[in-house]
């Protein structure tokens, strides 16, 4: 190995970096202390790269070393240790150049206890959890057709400029009130809860966002405060927080109304998707009308028949009937009328005849007169009448007085 020390220089006696940065490096290598070394902690911000290769943090309440593992070592583990965990890393200590820090190169990762913040976290979601601050009874259900929403996260955080941006696509005509709040550090809770707390107090707000991007547990802690948890569930309008990624899990979204996997999706869920809805409406529409004139039609039918079954049953109906039936009988009785009135005109001429066969006029218009006596009874005989009795003859054309001359035998001679 070259000298420590046996390093070029620049014309003026000033190290470049990449020098210094192989000096400290070789003082890393050369110290056997950090050669082969075992380091307790929690493993924070692990990821797993495409090459196989481990990235994570190991972390204790004092002080964080990033650590790598290549794909040959990480193959011989049991299985892949997680955020959270207390682990023992055997390893060594070197400098990573290209990026000018020191890191811990592990040949092994072997499980020590669960993690002093992991501890912490569950110990407050079992205690919360039993004071029912988790129970759905208590979640208050998302407006679905939100006029403003507030939303408490970091000013310039691109999660913001995420809710923002999904807030625009999905549904431009809301409104949007921000309360900027510090999302890291010990100062965090405190502002998130006097955001949320102002937020909750107007009276134009229906929906409140709290959220922020992904980072390790530790950069996550602010939501894990129990006096921002009660804040959230003392809420009177409904709380979605959307913090980190899908697999961080808050306090905050335990006891919120929604949890949402990202500030992206807080977003999604907060408000309805204008094309989806309008899709709704257009569809809605149509099964609106085609029931309306499925109805209509249903309606007019009924109505038709009712029409047919009051025609049936309708007073009219019978009246007109009546009045038929009585048009008919009107007209029979007037043939029968008729007939009558013919017969008894034919039997009153046929009386008339016989009358006026016996009619005593009807024989004096032949020439015979009708002879009276003075008494008015008629002269049937010639006995009836003597010499000197006056008559009274009825001829056809009028009377006229005789006397009578000769006895009842002899001929009348008429007086002058």
């Amino acid at each position: 190995m070259r000298s420590l020390f046996d390093r070029s220089h620049s014309g003026t006696g000033a190290w470049t970096v990449t020098d210094l940065t192989a000096y400290i490096r070789d003082l890393f290598e050369v110290d056997l202390r950090l050669r082969d070394l075992e380091v307790a902690g929690e493993i924070s911000n692990f990821t797993e790269a495409r090459s196989g290769h481990l990235y994570f943090t190991l972390k204790d309440v004092g002080a964080q070393i990033r650590c790598v593992m290549w794909r040959r070592a990480a193959g011989e583990l049991p299985s892949l240790p997680a955020d959270g965990d207390a682990v023992v890393v055997r390893g060594r200590v070197s400098v990573y150049e290209a990026g000018g820090t020191y890191q811990l190169y592990a040949d092994w990762i072997e499980p020590a206890g669960q993690g002093d913040l992991a501890a912490a976290f569950e110990s407050l979601k079992a205690r919360l959890g039993e004071l029912g601050l988790f129970e759905s009874e208590h979640k208050q259900p998302i407006p679905r057709l939100p006029g403003k929403l507030g939303i408490v996260t970091s000013a310039d955080a691109a999660a913001l400029r995420d809710i923002l941006s999904v807030l625009e696509r999905r549904w431009p005509l809301v409104k949007v009130l921000v309360a900027p709040s510090l999302v890291q550090g010990a100062e965090a809770p405190g502002q998130l809860i006097r955001a949320l707390q102002w937020l909750d107090g107007r009276h134009d707000i229906d929906t409140i966002i709290i959220a922020r991007g992904g980072g390790s547990l530790e950069d996550l802690w602010a939501f894990n405060d129990e006096g921002l948890a009660r804040a959230i569930f003392a809420a009177r309008h409904p709380v979605i927080v959307g913090v980190g990624h899908e697999t961080d899990f808050t306090i905050a979204d335990f006891v919120a109304d929604v949890r949402a996997p990202t500030p992206s999706a807080a977003a999604e869920l907060a408000v309805p998707n204008s094309a989806e809805l309008m899709s709704l409406l257009t569809a809605n529409r149509r099964e609106l009308t085609k029931r309306m004139v499925g109805q209509l039609d249903a309606k007019w039918n009924r109505l038709d028949r009712a029409v047919r079954t009051l025609a049936h049953l309708s007073p009219r109906r019978s009246l007109d009937s009546g009045r038929q039936r009585a048009d008919a009988l009107l007209a029979r009785l007037e043939q029968l009328f008729e007939r009558q009135l013919d017969d008894r005109r034919h039997r009153l001429s046929l009386a008339q005849a016989r009358l006026e066969a016996v009619n005593p006029r009807a024989t004096l218009a032949r020439g015979y007169a009708i002879v009276r006596l003075a008494s008015g009874d008629l002269v049937r005989s010639r006995r009836q009448v003597g010499p000197g009795d006056d008559l009274t003859v009825e001829v056809s054309d009028g009377k006229f007085g005789v006397e009578v001359i000769n006895g009842g035998t002899n001929s009348a001679e008429e007086k002058s």
